[in-house]
């Protein structure tokens, strides 16, 4: 505070002098005899009973117009700073606000949680601060810019399009609400830039609102492009501190499974971090992928992990100092009921990850293999190729090599997926038993090769794959990128793949069905085809690495992660991680509600889920870790949405020069208060005059009444 900031408010003190000058009235008058004063009836001291305070409302009028112009004073040199954009000479913006709504968000801005595990009540949210900056950007915008608005919770999602109608963004972000989603940094900055790509504005910008802490360190810098310029403003916001966090919490007969994922402390060595433990290990990390075996402290130094059911402990667990990621099992007693709670004690930077509901989940995601290793080995041995990318994608599920299709709808019950490669054919029993099983929620792949056109009589795939099947040469080399949306970026990959042969299929095979990707003459190569409540995706091409290489290349991996994605979200696995999707085909009367079943988190309830209808499919997104109830048609079922293990890595990533630079903008400190305090001061002296007409108008009815 300068010098003449601190005169000005001195003013302040002159709210004394009525007080001085009251205090100075209440001394005692002095008496002197009148001898004919005798003569008149006494009546009391007026110079006493006027040293009272007669008109508390006009004295408080005034005490209050003296501290006013002292803020009056100040005002002009007292401005309110908030963040705003610099313009290149006052012209238009095209801002894209990015509002990182991800778990790591929630942990106190820098300041709350400086130490790792304070958490004062008082100080906000990174969340909180991101979305008070965002709406400072929004104050500031002028007629003829645009803006929109994207959120970095994974997956990465349009709150608001471009628009220049100023009141939807205010009202937008009113609407955005933190979540336990991962983070998108990458898919939220390249969604920005879509938005703002072909705007009229020619000053196009991205502001980050983010803590930085997408579970990627190692990553490139952020940074913009030639045309859009990418602005990080908020440095207060960049992750640190400790956490550690429940991402899985399963339970069979008398003994539960917890996973604990900690962030090592500053002073720990360096080591994997849990997003690689997530990638490279799942449930059964070795040592060396980031289990207790590391040399340095973590935040789980002094804390336990408890099973608690109600405000009853059942079990409880000290968490090894140097924890880094590990599946602790504890015991419970017989009798216990059936939902219960797994919960770590002590403070850390984020409380919302460190409780989640235990229940029966019958282990892991199940997919069954039936597929020839004779055919589709590799030179360099081991597993096929379809078991090896499987497990090199760590989806989350439990491969189950088969030797061949079961015959009996309950063996293929235990399982949420089914890859069959090039069968041939299938008798009428599998046919029957495959086609109920998908109709009832599960996903079956098949790969359609020379065998399956070589079905012996009597086997086929109606109702799978309706139409015959036959196989020849293949009249043209590679699929057509354009056609292969489905497969993401890696579908460039498939553009020279030129296979010794491939398998055609009739029009009735496309009949009902969606063609995820053509061949370059536009016969299918891969197509969904759903079927009840599930769904059948075939493809016209062997695994067989004679035949071509296709399982080789990267656009196989994503045909597989599409695949247990779809198993997942149909139902197949009962632990879904906060953001992913749920899909309901074939059901008419969709329920999704957290249960709240932890007293921390208020009263105890329930919390509907909007059911969104997208392509006549009925999806829901749960965007919190919780307990949730299902209702599909009646039947009920209980799921389990966990965090994401990489939101527990709090290191940032980093930030390129440029994306810093004050030419995008700062603190800004235009917001002048002095009109505000000048309109109290009308309002001031209109209730002094107001007061002082009543008082004057009490005092001559007195005098007429005496």
């Amino acid at each position: 505070m300068s010098f003449v900031t601190l005169g000005a408010l001195l003013i302040a003190l002159l709210v004394g002098a009525p007080i001085a000058a009251h205090l100075l009235r209440r001394r005692r008058a002095e008496e002197r005899p009148f001898p004919p004063a005798r003569l008149v009836p006494a009546t009391p001291p007026t110079a006493r009973r006027r040293s009272l305070l007669e008109d508390r409302a006009l004295f408080a009028t005034r005490a209050l117009s003296v501290l006013a112009l002292a803020v009056l004073g100040a005002t002009p040199l007292l401005r309110c700073s908030h963040l705003s954009l610099s313009r290149r000479a006052g012209a238009s913006v095209a801002l894209a606000i990015v509002v990182d709504d991800s778990l790591s968000m929630r942990a106190r801005s820098r300041g709350g949680d400086a130490a790792g595990d304070a958490r004062p009540s008082d100080a906000p949210s990174r969340f909180e601060r991101a979305l008070t900056a965002a709406r400072e950007l929004a104050g500031g915008l002028a007629p003829g810019d645009a803006a929109a608005i994207v959120l970095a919770g994974a997956p990465a999602r349009v709150a608001l399009a471009s628009t220049t109608n100023l009141a939807a963004v205010t009202e937008a972000l009113a609407t955005v609400t933190p979540s336990d989603r991962a983070t998108d940094l990458d898919g939220a900055l390249d969604l920005a830039r879509d938005l703002l790509r072909g705007l009229p504005q020619s000053d196009k910008r991205i502001v980050l609102l983010s803590d930085l802490a997408d579970g990627a360190p190692g990553a490139p810098p952020i940074s913009g492009t030639p045309d859009i310029a990418t602005w990080v403003p908020l440095e207060e916001l960049e992750a640190g501190g400790e956490d550690c966090g429940i991402v899985r919490a399963d339970r069979s007969s008398q003994k539960a499974r917890i996973r604990v994922v900690c962030t090592a402390a500053s002073a720990a060595a360096p080591g994997p971090d849990p997003a690689a433990a997530e990638r490279d290990g799942g449930a059964a990390a070795p040592p060396a992928a980031g289990a207790s075996a590391g040399t340095g402290a973590s935040a789980a130094a002094g804390r336990s992990l408890e099973v608690r059911a109600g405000d009853a402990v059942l079990g409880k667990v000290a968490l090894p100092p140097a924890l880094r990621a590990e599946e602790i099992s504890i015991d419970l007693p017989s009798g216990t009921p059936e939902i219960l709670i797994a919960a770590l004690t002590g403070n850390d930077a984020i409380a919302e990850d460190d409780r989640a509901p235990i229940i029966p989940s019958g282990g892991p995601l199940s997919i069954a293999v039936v597929v020839d290793p004779a055919t589709t080995h590799v030179e360099t041995g081991g597993p096929p190729p379809l078991e090896q990318a499987l497990s090199a994608l760590d989806l989350d599920a439990q491969i189950r090599p088969l030797p061949s299709v079961p015959e009996h709808a309950d063996e293929l019950a235990a399982h949420a997926g089914l890859i069959v490669d090039d069968a041939p054919g299938f008798t009428p029993e599998v046919r029957r038993s495959l086609a109920a099983w998908v109709e009832r929620g599960g996903v079956a792949l098949l790969t359609l090769g020379q065998r399956a056109a070589a079905a012996p009589l009597g086997a086929g795939f109606e109702p799978l794959v309706p139409g015959v099947v036959r196989w020849s040469s293949s009249p043209v080399p590679g699929v057509d990128p354009a056609t292969a949306g489905w497969l993401g970026p890696s579908a460039s990959g498939l553009a020279d793949i030129a296979p010794r042969g491939r398998a055609t299929l009739g029009p009735e095979a496309s009949e009902g069905a969606e063609v995820l990707a053509r061949w370059k003459d536009g016969a299918p190569f891969l197509v969904r085809r759903p079927l009840g409540r599930g769904v059948v995706l075939f493809m016209t091409l062997p695994l067989s690495t004679e035949e071509s290489d296709v399982s080789l290349r990267p656009a196989f991996l994503s045909l597989l992660d599409g695949f247990v994605g779809a198993a997942r979200a149909r139902g197949g696995a009962r632990r879904l991680a906060a953001g992913e999707m749920w899909t309901f085909d074939g059901y008419r009367d969709v329920k999704v509600e957290r249960v709240r079943v932890d007293s921390s988190e208020g009263s105890a309830g329930r919390e509907p889920l909007p059911v969104a209808e997208v392509e006549r499919r009925l999806r829901v997104s749960p965007p919190l870790a919780g307990l949730y109830e299902l209702t599909l048609d009646g039947e009920r079922s209980t799921r389990v949405v966990s965090v994401p293990e990489r939101e527990i890595d709090l290191r940032p990533r980093r930030v390129a020069e440029g994306a810093r630079a004050a030419e995008l903008g700062g603190m800004s400190a235009s917001i002048d208060a002095s009109p505000y305090v000048a309109l109290l001061l009308l309002v001031l002296l209109a209730a002094e005059l107001l007061l002082r007409a009543l008082g004057a108008r009490r005092e001559s009815a007195e005098a007429r009444a005496g």
